[in-house]
């Protein structure tokens, strides 16, 4: 049964309306650790280590992707709610056609800026090679990677989660078979492995890129637009909080890398890289929920349907809630074995790697209120108020603590300082989810 963006949304609805979402963030957080996987037991040596180091100014570059899917799908359902479909599908070709153009530059500039940026953060010698070899290959493919990114909110808005579902998987699982066959059959190493995550992005972005310029039986297809400056910035402004949230994940992440090898040198970005792998995953089913609600509290915004407002928010806390707590008891279970997949041949980097998960796994356990607050705020085309959680929890809790806490407990430190933003970030999202209530009526 199709469920519709105007539905009445029970439990089961809302389960079953977010799961492709959920699914396709995880699936798009699956490059990272299927290359991991491959280049940490295929590969030669450091390039493993280089893998982690570079990820996250690539992650920078395809942030675009995350801005207008997020702000601009957040506009066009509200556009949806209010009546007006032939803007809605105006827009909608407007933020496809804009931001591929805008990621073509940022590729150019990527290219050129990578091998300066990671010698910046302290790759030298082979380390430093196998960073550019890496990123250079990835950055081919950003344009497409954002288009990725941006189709899978809009299938959620276009009514169509399942069909950004099978996009997804399909990518995914062109990345698995890639890797197998450029870094295990045909030993072509970190070469392999960034060719196999380039290509499946462009196979993810083709996909949807070729269903929404042919007729369709969605809410939008690609047509003629215009440019419209004002619509752009709205975008841009909703989207803030998750332009933000993701730089300053990646810049967070170069911060790690740089007090990791100050701390624990190679091994300690090895086995953060496994907590990056873990973590991303689960970060994944966050924010999967929360762009597969974006549309649905944007439309009943729009509509002006403050009960089904109130009752998402409320259905939406709870069930973060209960899977924050499934996630602690299975990265718990998990540590072991996770840590053996991809650091078990050296025993000290596990026994690190180990440690390590015991301690991050209780971040997740906080990490969802704030996500899911961020892109609430964002679905109410309140973008400043997204902005400022999303800046407070990545550019000032997580960096202050990775700077502070590994003063008094050394590398200790660095493992519960995501604990300790994240608990504050959870409170901050608290305090504006109550004093915004009056405003949004929810």
């Amino acid at each position: 049964m199709n469920i519709g963006l105007s539905d009445h949304f029970t439990y089961s609805k809302l389960l079953r309306f977010t799961l492709p979402s959920i699914v396709m963030m995880i699936f798009t957080s699956i490059y990272g650790v299927v290359d991991g996987f491959f280049v940490s037991n295929f590969a030669e040596d450091g390039a493993f280590a280089a893998v982690n180091f570079i990820m996250p100014f690539l992650m920078i570059l395809g942030t675009v992707g995350f801005v207008f899917g997020t702000g601009g799908s957040a506009l066009v359902a509200n556009i949806f709610g209010e009546g007006d479909k032939k803007k809605a599908n105006s827009l909608f070709s407007l933020f496809i056609y804009f931001s591929f153009a805008i990621g073509v530059v940022i590729a150019v500039i990527g290219f050129i800026s990578v091998r300066p940026i990671a010698s910046l953060l302290g790759a030298d010698g082979q380390l430093l090679e196998d960073c550019v070899t890496y990123g250079r290959i990835i950055i081919l493919a950003i344009p497409a990677f954002i288009l990725q990114m941006e189709f899978q909110s809009f299938f959620v808005t276009a009514e169509k989660p399942n069909l950004g579902l099978v996009s997804t998987i399909a990518s995914g699982v062109a990345n698995m078979i890639l890797d197998l066959l450029l870094v295990a059959v045909i030993p072509l190493g970190i070469r392999g492995a960034a060719w196999a995550t380039a290509i499946s992005q462009i196979i993810g972005a083709l996909i949807p890129m070729i269903y929404f310029s042919l007729p369709n039986n969605s809410l939008l297809r690609l047509s003629k637009t215009y440019f419209d400056g004002k619509a752009i910035v709205k975008a841009c402004v909703n989207g803030s909080s998750e332009f933000m949230s993701n730089i300053a994940m990646s810049v967070v992440g170069m911060l790690y890398n740089v007090q990791l090898l100050r701390y624990a040198e190679e091994n300690g970005v090895s086995a953060y890289g496994v907590l990056m792998y873990v973590s991303m995953i689960f970060n994944g089913a966050f924010i999967g929920y929360s762009v597969g609600i974006a549309p649905v509290i944007g439309y009943h915004n729009g509509a002006k349907n403050h009960d089904e407002l109130h009752g998402l928010l409320k259905k939406s806390l709870i069930l973060i809630g209960i899977c924050s707590v499934c996630m602690v008891g299975a990265s718990e279970v998990l540590a072991y074995p996770l840590s053996n997949l991809f650091v078990g041949s050296d025993p000290e980097l596990f026994d690190m790697t180990l440690n390590a998960f015991r301690i991050y796994s209780f971040s997740f356990l906080f990490m969802g209120v704030a996500i899911f607050a961020s892109g609430f705020f964002t679905a109410l085309n309140d973008g400043v108020t997204s902005a400022v959680i999303s800046f407070l929890r990545t550019c000032v809790f997580q960096i202050a603590a990775v700077l502070l806490l590994p003063l008094i407990w050394e590398l200790d430190g660095i493992w519960y300082s995501i604990i300790v933003a994240e608990v504050m970030a959870a409170a901050l999202s608290g305090i504006f989810i109550i004093v915004k209530k009056k405003k949004y009526n929810y």
